[in-house]
Formats: C-alpha cells, structure tokens, sequence
C-alpha cells in the first residue's frame, strides 16, 4: 500500500482549512513555518492519504494535530483512532495538542514538538 500525498480530492478541503484556520492553529504556524523550529520544515493543512492533517514534518513523518471541543465526544475520539492507526500503518507518529494549550502556552506547545524531534532522532542515530 503507497500513501498519496495531497490526493486531488482533498484540493478544496485543504484550501478551505487553511483559509479558515482556528487560531490556535495560527498561533502554532507562526512558530514552524519557514522552518523556525530548528530548520524542520512543516507543513500545514498537508493531505495524507484520504485525510487532511493540522501540521506534518516528512523529514520524522510526524504528524501534529490541535484539537477543539469537537474532538472530545466518543465519535470524534473514534474517528481520531482510526486516523492515527491509518497513519502508524506508514510508520508516521501523531501527537495531538488541546486549543487550551496553545491558547496558555503556544512555546510550550512547540518545545514539546522540538522534544520528540530531537527524541526520534537519537533513536535514529542508535539504529543507522
């Protein structure tokens, strides 16, 4: 099985996600884009297969959600498993962030992204 990057499908979805981003969304691109997180590119409201993710690092195939109150009724937790297991199936990571978080604590928020990049990569270095 081949993950597809930004299936046409997704095109429109994509677009609109990013116009209409949440602002702890925005407050979380401020501080990875044009690789200020240690030179990591991110990109964001990146398609994956047949879902669209908040953040994405290829170099660690990471993916970085932040989650609103919809995310917190048993259908949406579902939902949410069943994406992360879609992703693990290609050896990608997930992490998810609360909008109370970002909203408090936006540095925080990405020293914890910082963290499990440079965690993935002593890992690698062990394994090469």
């Amino acid at each position: 099985m081949t993950l597809v990057n930004n299936f046409v499908t997704t095109i429109e979805t994509r677009r609109r996600l990013r116009r209409d981003s949440t602002v702890p969304e925005q407050r979380i691109w401020r501080l990875l884009r044009d690789r200020q997180l240690s030179g990591y590119k991110f990109r964001r409201q990146h398609g994956l297969g047949p879902y669209v993710v908040d953040f994405y690092c290829p170099k660690f195939k990471l993916v970085v959600q932040i989650d609103g109150d919809s995310h917190s009724s048993l259908k949406a937790q579902a939902y949410d498993a069943r994406r992360t297991a879609y992703f693990r199936l290609f050896g990608m990571d997930v992490i998810r962030f609360a909008n109370a978080e970002v909203w408090s604590k936006p540095e925080a928020v990405v020293e914890q992204i910082y963290q499990y990049i440079e965690t993935s990569q002593i890992k690698a270095n062990q394994t090469a």
